[in-house]
Formats: structure tokens, C-alpha cells, sequence
């Protein structure tokens, strides 16, 4: 037990012994089905963890599999605009619906809760925590086989409580070439080992830039980290994204979903045989 403990986990981040990881786990709604649930984390903010959310979900889509996106960035919120969603959350008794893309991810995000899109939302700690679990406990998600959550940046709040309250089955880390980053996504993967939660990849974004001329690829931010710190962790599952104007068109137009790349394809199959193997243990 740590000094000074007051006895509250709710809001400790402390790795104690007398800690049980399950005792804080929230029921989802009692007419949800969820099946995996996978976390988009990184230590720091503008790395790409909406993207990688959105890109993830199409994968799965195209894989054949029912995919929903809880985005839990409350204050900056970002995966509506990505899907072209613009329609408001509805709820009836039961309790809340997620809105549909044109292609069937379920959604829910502070954006679809709002009067308008360009709404600031100000409001303290506990407040954007107990928003997220709400986005657990009070949304009907029907029978979904893999939802995102888009993570907001950093090791805080929110990110505990997601740890804590809902059932992870899995991480995904993303990550840009820099050699700050690499340094904060070690905070990510401290983290994940401290919460007992599987890394089932790490994504790294703005890896390169392909010239038009000649084909040549150029480490805009430097050379690429990821493979030696995917080697550091034992990650064995490594995707590097480029930047692609096409890819930014498409997320800024909401038609990410007809954005057609093969980046994600192997990261996705390797990131289902993980829990497959993981479901069979």
C-alpha cells in the first residue's frame, strides 16, 4: 500500500498489491455486446491516435467485421468530421444510440452530443472522466466486434479511468519518428505494464514522404525509431504510415472511409490472431 493512501483507487494511480485491477470494471450497457475492445494511446498529443482510431475501424470493416469508435478525446474530438457524421446522437429509454457512418461504425463522441460542432467544451477532470464512462455504461452499442477507443493524449485522467473502468483486451501505441516521442511512448508502455494491459502493436505515423518525381521515400523527421523500440518492448506487430495528402483530403472531407490504402492490412490480421490466441488461453 502506498504512503499516504487514502484509500480511494478510484483516483490513484498506484500499482499496489492490495489493489484488484477487476474491481473498478464498469458494466457495459446490459444491451450492448462488445466483443474486443482496444485502446489508441500515446503519451502526447499530434501524433495521430484519431487517425489511426479511424483507420483501424475501416480495416475492420473491410475485414468483415462490425467496428465502433468511442472517441473519449471530450475536448477535442475529432472522428465525426473524419466519418462525415454531423447528425446528432439520439436515446430513447433505454438509453443512448450511437450515430452510424455511411458504411455502419458506430460512433459516439462529445461532437455528436453538442448544439454545434464548434462548441467548446470547458469543463474540469472529473467531469470529461465521468463523460467517458458514460460513453461505457449509458450507449446501447449493438453487436459490435471491435471497438476503438481514441485515446486522449497523456497519462491522466481519462486514460486511468479507461484502464481501470473498462475492459481492455488490448493497446495500441502510436507513435512519429522523433526522438522526444520515442520517449514518451516508453510512458505509454510503462503504463500498459503497470494496468496489466496486452500491447498488440505500435503505429507509426508521418513516417515518410514518397517524392512524386522520382519514388524516392524521405525521412521527413528524421529516421525511423520504431523498429528498435518495438524491439526494446517485444512488439512484434509494426505498421509505418506515411504522410499522404490524399490520406489528410479524405479525413479533412469526412470520406475516410473511402480512403483506399493496404497500411493496416497485416497490422489488423496480427492484431486479431493476438487475441484469438489470447480468447483461446
Amino acid at each position: 500500500m502506498a504512503e499516504n493512501c487514502n484509500h480511494d483507487c478510484s483516483s490513484c494511480g498506484e500499482n499496489c498489491a492490495s489493489r484488484d485491477p477487476k474491481s473498478f470494471l464498469k458494466q457495459p450497457h446490459k444491451l450492448s455486446k462488445i466483443r474486443k475492445t482496444i485502446a489508441v494511446v500515446s503519451g502526447k498529443g499530434g501524433v495521430g491516435k484519431s487517425m489511426t482510431s479511424a483507420l483501424l475501424a475501416c480495416a475492420a470493416c473491410k475485414a468483415g467485421y462490425n467496428a465502433a469508435i468511442m472517441d473519449a478525446d471530450i475536448t477535442g474530438p475529432s472522428i465525426p468530421k473524419m466519418f462525415g457524421v454531423h447528425d446528432r446522437a439520439m436515446g430513447s429509454e433505454a438509453g443512448i444510440l450511437p450515430v452510424l457512418s455511411d458504411r455502419g461504425t458506430q460512433i459516439m463522441s462529445m461532437n455528436v452530443l453538442l448544439n454545434s460542432e464548434e462548441e467548446p467544451v470547458v469543463w474540469r477532470g472529473a467531469l470529461i472522466s465521468g463523460t467517458v464512462l458514460q460513453f461505457w455504461t449509458d450507449v446501447i452499442w449493438a453487436d459490435v466486434d471491435y471497438m476503438f477507443i481514441d485515446m486522449p493524449p497523456g497519462t491522466g485522467d481519462v486514460p486511468l479511468t479507461i484502464f481501470q473502468s473498462i475492459p481492455l483486451d488490448g493497446i495500441v501505441i502510436v507513435t512519429t519518428p522523433q526522438d522526444l516521442v520515442g520517449m514518451i511512448v516508453k510512458k505509454a508502455v510503462n503504463m500498459a505494464d503497470m494496468m496489466k494491459v496486452p500491447i498488440l502493436g505500435i503505429v507509426e505515423n508521418m513516417s515518410y514522404i514518397t517524392c512524386p518525381d522520382c519514388g524516392r521515400n524521405i525521412s521527413v523527421f528524421g529516421d525511423s525509431k520504431v523498429d528498435a523500440i518495438a524491439m526494446e518492448h517485444g512488439i512484434t506487430n509494426v505498421v509505418k504510415v506515411p504522410i499522404d495528402r490524399s490520406l489528410t483530403d479524405a479525413a479533412d472531407s469526412g470520406r475516410i472511409e473511402e480512403f483506399d490504402h493496404n497500411y493496416y492490412e497485416g497490422f489488423f490480421a496480427k492484431i486479431d490472431e493476438r487475441l484469438k490466441d489470447k480468447s483461446d488461453n
